[in-house]
């Protein structure tokens, strides 16, 4: 597809530049035209450029790595064109052109073609299968991951480990039973959980892949510490892991994806504000009360803001103290403020919220400050949903929505905190044409 649009590319500035191609094929021009040919396979068996696993097949992944080719590419021309002093025989304005036209066709074809390749996959085709060695909750917490992400292309096939009274119910098998499993199923990929497979299980298992033909992948606990990166070191023969307990804190995060809400809540203030009127009025008019209210959340590092919303439940709703929604039971709850609550449309003022940068588009639900400290008693990885702004939408309120109880809000958590492994624009931008989905179909709980 590269060299099918280097060459439609090249060919397409040459006839905006000089009105025809009957020239094209003459020297020197033709120099120039096999040599971008030969340049850019050149690059490509140099730098292997496509070889992408499904977890960093992205389009940031893709654009970022097309840039890359795109500028050794320049770089060679450049010195191509030094040495044949091409300043003589070539046009700049045409080069320019075949470049601009070629990094938009490369980056159209590789956004087009991932997202239909991601929907393929959601869909059920195209699959790689895998089970999980040694049960426990971290080795449930892989099957969750690729349950929350469909289009990655992910089977799961069961559990393995020792049997026991507690285990049996969920295991597919046992160790002895694993072997004929694999090559049965034709299972593409292991995943081998440390804190509960002994080491020569685990040597079993890796000797049996170089046989069967499977990939092995360790699980180690990293759970109680947020990692912003892995990488092995080796001293002598001893492998050794480096990990890095500091949050993605970089220029991705603090001015890309900033830049990124700025731009889409500026958006959606000016263009939905007859939705926005229109919201306020019919709040106004269905029950007693303000249109909108306000109240203290807690945001980054523990700072409090007030979050704005559309009113969905009938005022002085919390003269008992604080308490969270029961559901569509709840009698605080307006009829409207059900409707708006399904929809998501209670959430909009949010916006204002994101221009101001008290809150992100997506990130983490903001709670108040009297259930964060019940929630941290059940569970203290909650404090760090505090190390990012708190957002609109998240994957907890896409796939649980609101909690109705403590229990529900720990539970909530868990999806959370796989966002916050999973930082990137890829992914903020599918949560919100999720978001969307939800929205439309009216499915908010």
């Amino acid at each position: 597809m590269d060299i099918l649009s280097l060459n439609i590319c090249f060919t397409l500035a040459y006839r905006l530049k000089f009105g025809s191609t009957e020239a094209l094929f003459d020297i020197p021009y033709v120099t120039l035209f096999w040599f971008f040919n030969a340049a850019w396979l050149l690059i490509l068996l140099v730098t292997r450029p496509y070889n992408f696993s499904r977890l960093t097949f992205t389009i940031q992944n893709l654009l970022m790595g097309m840039a890359k080719l795109l500028g050794l590419h320049i770089a060679l021309v450049s010195v191509f064109w030094v040495f044949t002093r091409g300043g003589f025989y070539y046009s700049r304005e045409h080069l320019l052109l075949a470049y601009v036209l070629f990094m938009c066709s490369g980056a159209l074809w590789r956004t087009v073609i991932l997202i239909l390749l991601k929907v393929y996959r959601a869909m059920g085709y195209n699959t790689r299968r895998f089970v999980v060695v040694g049960y426990g909750p971290l080795s449930r917490s892989i099957q969750t991951f690729y349950q929350m992400y469909p289009e990655i292309g992910f089977k799961f096939y069961g559990y393995f480990d020792r049997l026991s009274p507690e285990n049996e119910s969920a295991l597919r098998g046992d160790y002895s039973q694993l072997r004929e499993f694999i090559i049965r199923n034709e299972i593409d990929c292991v995943y081998c959980c440390l804190p509960y497979i002994q080491t020569d299980q685990l040597r079993q298992i890796m000797d049996m892949s170089e046989e069967t033909g499977y990939q092995v992948k360790l699980i180690v606990d990293f759970k109680g510490f947020l990692t912003k990166g892995i990488s092995v070191e080796y001293h002598d023969i001893q492998p050794v892991i480096s990990i890095s307990t500091h949050y993605l804190d970089d220029l991705r995060v603090n001015v890309f994806k900033r830049a990124f809400d700025i731009a889409f809540s500026a958006t959606v203030l000016a263009a939905g504000a007859p939705v926005f009127l229109l919201v306020a009025a019919i709040t106004r008019l269905t029950s007693h009360g303000p249109a909108l209210y306000s109240q203290e959340r807690i945001g980054k590092w523990g700072k409090p803001f007030r979050i704005y919303k559309f009113r969905s439940m009938y005022i002085d709703a919390e003269n008992g103290g604080p308490a969270l929604s029961t559901g569509e039971t709840d009698p605080r709850i307006t009829p409207w403020g059900r409707f708006m609550r399904k929809t998501r449309l209670d959430e909009l003022p949010q916006f204002y919220n994101v221009l101001k940068g008290e809150m992100s588009v997506v990130g983490p639900r903001p709670e108040r400050q009297y259930f964060i400290n019940q929630i941290l008693e059940k569970s203290p990885e909650y404090k760090y949903l505090l190390m990012v702004k708190p957002g609109i939408t998240s994957i907890g309120q896409i796939k649980y929505g609101y909690a109705e109880n403590v229990e529900e809000m720990v539970q909530r958590l868990w999806y959370d905190l796989e966002y916050l492994r999973n930082v990137s624009f890829s992914t903020d931008v599918w949560l919100i044409v999720q978001t969307l989905r939800v929205m439309v179909q009216g499915r908010g709980k």
